[in-house]
């Protein structure tokens, strides 16, 4: 009788080992198979695209949606021109030293993203569209319009809502409502420091000027580009109004059109870099110049020539402090 009973409880137990097994197995497997069962519908610029799974191996062949996999603590397997990115985007995030680059934004080299076996491309439309059908060989492909029609009308919304769209698609949307609420809340303390320098509603012009051709080129960022879309949140008004949508946020003029920014108390803000400063250089004693009443009030600020303009969330924040130091003087 005990010989039997011992025999029944070893049974029982082995079963219950055996059960506690599969489930184990079981678990594994629900976790795999939610991976490859997961599915994101986003609208990029070909139009309604499904993603099957999460993407984890990623090439990104513009600088702003590699940023924004950096804000999302996530790193790219591959990034378009490197070197260019480590030169112009001011940010503090980096690369890890594995990343690859893969040849230039303009041309990528698609022998090396092959050779990286990604599961998915970022690419945008006006750079990659002769590129899109060898891309597509090689792995899915999401295409944004950072200048279509829609996004040109605002390019900081348009930024906030590809970086959305990026998180979703990497699954990561409670962590970009952290990252936003972050950029938000630091928009804030920097809009206090206008106010407690008493600058709140003054009106400015913000430009990028250098030389071509031996010709001074003056860009002038226009109310649907990122830097006067910060500007505003920090309480400034851009005196320079279009007539027109300018497509990639700025409008191109000489030294004679900043005569029509003649109002008192105007501030004059520029990016230059330190080897073609302009204002220094060609248009030092030029009248025009000189007399304008922003420069003879002392009224101009200059930017560090790396001050980036056209990133994503990280290059934003950086933006804003870079504009707040550059008005505020303490």
């Amino acid at each position: 009788m005990k010989k039997f009973l011992a025999i029944t409880i070893f049974l029982i137990l082995s079963l219950l080992v055996a059960c506690g097994g599969n489930n184990d197995e079981g678990d594994a497997t629900e976790d795999a198979n939610t991976n490859e069962e997961r599915t994101v519908t986003i609208e990029d610029a070909l139009g309604e695209q499904t993603i099957t799974g999460t993407p984890e191996n990623i090439v990104v062949l513009e600088w702003s949606y590699a940023e924004h996999l950096l804000a999302l603590g996530i790193q790219p397997a591959g990034v378009a021109d490197l070197d260019g990115f480590h030169q112009w985007v001011n940010i503090d995030e980096e690369f890890d030293e594995n990343v690859v680059d893969v040849g230039t934004r303009q041309e990528p080299n698609l022998e090396a993203i092959s050779r990286l076996n990604p599961d998915l491309i970022i690419a945008v439309d006006f750079r990659h569209e002769q590129y899109l059908d060898s891309l597509e060989d090689i792995a899915p492909v999401v295409t944004f319009a950072p200048y279509g029609d829609e996004a040109i009308q605002d390019h900081y919304q348009n930024m906030i809502n590809e970086f959305n769209t990026m998180a979703k698609i990497v699954d990561k949307e409670s962590e970009a409502e952290t990252v936003l609420a972050e950029l938000d809340s630091f928009m804030e303390e920097q809009k206090q420091r206008v106010v407690e320098a008493d600058l709140e509603g003054a009106t400015y012009v913000a430009t990028q000027a250098y030389t071509a051709q031996n010709t001074p080129i003056i860009r002038l960022f226009t109310d649907n580009s990122i830097v006067s879309q910060v500007m505003s949140n920090l309480g400034f008004e851009n005196a320079y109004e279009s007539d027109k949508v300018e497509v990639y946020g700025y409008s191109e003029v000489n030294v004679e059109a900043l005569q029509n920014f003649q109002e008192e108390n105007l501030q004059f803000l520029y990016i230059v870099q330190e080897d073609d400063n302009i204002f220094e250089n060609q248009l030092k004693g030029n009248p025009v110049w000189e007399n304008l009443g922003f420069v003879e009030e002392g009224n101009t600020h200059q930017l560090p020539g790396d001050t980036w303009t056209f990133g994503g969330t990280l290059s934003a924040e950086v933006l804003t402090e870079t504009l707040v130091d550059a008005m505020v003087k303490e």
